[in-house]
């Protein structure tokens, strides 16, 4: 029998999978700007496509795509009766592709309706979250995820709903520009709270990097030592004055530059693990390459192990002939005593 995502994180981390949205925008294949997941619906292909890269590089667990798939968002792409089919197919795609291999998470997002102290915005959103989790928990998800809340009321509101399914619960929330909820509340306080709510993971996703998301998490860890605790940061790089990479010029068309590399995202696996992630996976701006890598630091992922015959005194590519294998130091020397490339 499969294990649940509880057993799996009881037994190690977990590794999540990468971002959606932004890297089918970038294939053409969502809409810039509104970010719809309609192409659910338009070229289910492309989503599979992308399901199947993040489970090759090591993801154990693969999001329906389902952010933003609430009735009043697809209704500003004029999408609000296809809500059922689209909710009901992002998790039939992201199943077909798991198989046995992989575990599927249903998805809440942020709804933009949510307003402080309002009973009428936090009935709003309760009918939204609980009419998706009507479609897709009977779709056969295996947990769920709730992310990218700023508002920590909305992410509460996210926990209680997403309880009622019986289905284990993990609740991220999103920093902007401050280190604190919309609210002010601390990145301990919030974890304090979504514990005490029911949560059974709790952490941050979005908005920001490894470098400006880790310390908080370190703060959440020490808040709920007994608590699993998850990280999906972006793949981008942030100055510490605009630590979101939304609220910066060159976003959403410009961001290609700012790009992690895959060699960063790998170290940030790995610091999650010393400081005590569980669910270690990533968001906005990471692609296959990068959770590839990251499943390699944490052990997930063997080294590259197809035959290459190498000939460093008669190099048959630049990778030879310039040294860049770590295991040949000195090799680029006799190459270039040899006369240069051949």
């Amino acid at each position: 029998m499969k294990k649940n995502i509880l057993e799996k994180l009881k037994e190690g981390p977990v590794l999540g999978d990468g971002g959606y949205l932004l890297e089918l925008e970038k294939r053409g294949w969502v809409r810039a700007g509104p970010f719809t997941p309609e192409v659910v619906l338009t070229n289910p292909e492309a989503l599979r496509q992308l399901h199947i890269e993040f489970r090759e590089a090591g993801a154990e667990v693969l999001q329906a795509l389902t952010f933003y798939a609430s009735r009043d968002k697809l209704a500003t792409v004029g999408l609000q009766d296809r809500l059922e089919d689209l909710n009901r197919a992002a998790v039939r795609i992201a199943k077909e592709v798991a198989c046995d291999r992989c575990l599927v998470a249903g998805n809440l997002s942020l709804t933009w309706m949510y307003e402080p102290n309002s009973s009428t915005a936090a009935d709003r959103v309760r009918k939204t979250f609980e009419e998706q989790i009507a479609l897709q928990v009977p779709e056969g998800i295996d947990f769920i995820i709730g992310e990218t809340f700023s508002w920590l009321g909305e992410a509460l509101i996210a926990v209680k709903i997403a309880k009622e399914s019986g289905l284990p619960v993990m609740v991220t929330i999103c920093f902007e520009n401050q280190n604190a909820t919309s609210e002010g509340k601390s990145a301990a306080e919030a974890a304090k709270a979504l514990v005490d709510a029911g949560a059974d993971i709790v952490g941050m996703n979005c908005l920001r990097p490894p470098e400006h998301m880790l310390p908080l998490l370190e703060q959440m860890r020490k808040a709920v030592p007994n608590t699993f605790l998850a990280a999906q940061p972006v793949a981008y790089h942030t100055p510490a004055d605009k630590p979101d990479f939304t609220s910066l010029p060159q976003f959403p068309f410009e961001l290609d530059p700012l790009q992690l590399s895959r060699k960063e995202m790998a170290a940030y696996a790995q610091t999650a693990t010393d400081i005590g992630v569980n669910y270690i996976g990533a968001c906005c701006g990471a692609v296959a390459t990068h959770i590839r890598e990251m499943a390699r630091a944490l052990g997930k992922l063997p080294a590259e192990q197809r035959s290459w015959t190498l000939n460093y005194e008669r190099p048959m590519s630049a990778y030879e002939y310039y040294d860049h294998d770590p295991a040949e130091v000195g090799a680029s020397e006799s190459v270039r005593a040899g006369g240069g490339k051949k």
